[in-house]
């Protein structure tokens, strides 16, 4: 069943193009294919599989006023979609509520162990090489210079990750790891921090 909903939500996507390269097919792909590893056996795969297929179908812009609530945006648009799809009626709420609780910005606590799969999954592609390739690709979007040629590691001036790509470093990604929801999710995340930590010693070195 979980293979034959994957491929449907895969032909969803086929004629549909994606503007921000960071939020695309390949990070839904990336995101089932980790939430899949940090999930139990006894979690509901169909609802998770469903939520990191749409949890970011509405990403607005992270200068954008209404940037907090695009996970909320995107839990509507997921329900018209599924239910045009025929997805299992009862599952919809459930779905919709892991899309919700997946965003950084909306704040929102997951309530269900497949809310905390799917939040845990979609904040491991801030971490890693992908985490490093993504933040410096949406940085080039909205403008922002790579650091503070004065002062890069922000350590006699304030963080202004809007200002400067290193700064979201410090003032999200390093938290991450602290803030995953599940053991598995904490254990993946090990190596991936690592990858951010070392590029920060070797930029210091550097520079």
């Amino acid at each position: 069943m979980i293979n034959e909903w994957k491929k449907r939500f895969e032909q969803y996507y086929e004629d549909k193009e994606f503007f921000d390269g960071s939020h695309d097919i390949g990070h839904f792909r990336r995101v089932w294919s980790v939430a899949d590893k940090i999930c139990n056996d006894d979690d509901d795969q169909l609802v998770i599989l469903a939520a990191c297929y749409f949890h970011d179908i509405v990403s607005y812009p992270k200068n954008h006023p209404d940037r907090s609530k695009s996970s909320k945006h995107a839990a509507l648009r997921t329900e018209e979609i599924l239910k045009k799809m025929d997805f299992p009626k009862e599952k919809l709420e459930s779905v919709k509520h892991a899309i919700v609780a997946h965003s950084f910005s909306a704040n929102i606590k997951p309530e269900t162990n497949e809310a905390k799969v799917v939040q845990d999954a979609d904040r491991m592609e801030a971490i890693g090489a992908i985490g490093l390739a993504r933040v410096f690709y949406v940085s080039g979007m909205l403008g922002s210079q790579l650091f503070d040629s004065s002062d890069a590691f922000a350590e006699h001036r304030e963080l202004d990750d809007k200002k400067f790509a290193i700064d979201h470093f410090y003032t999200k990604l390093l938290k991450l790891p602290k803030m995953l929801q599940t053991q598995k999710g904490k254990d993946f995340a090990v190596k991936r921090t690592e990858i951010l930590t070392r590029y920060l010693d070797d930029l210091r070195e550097e520079l």
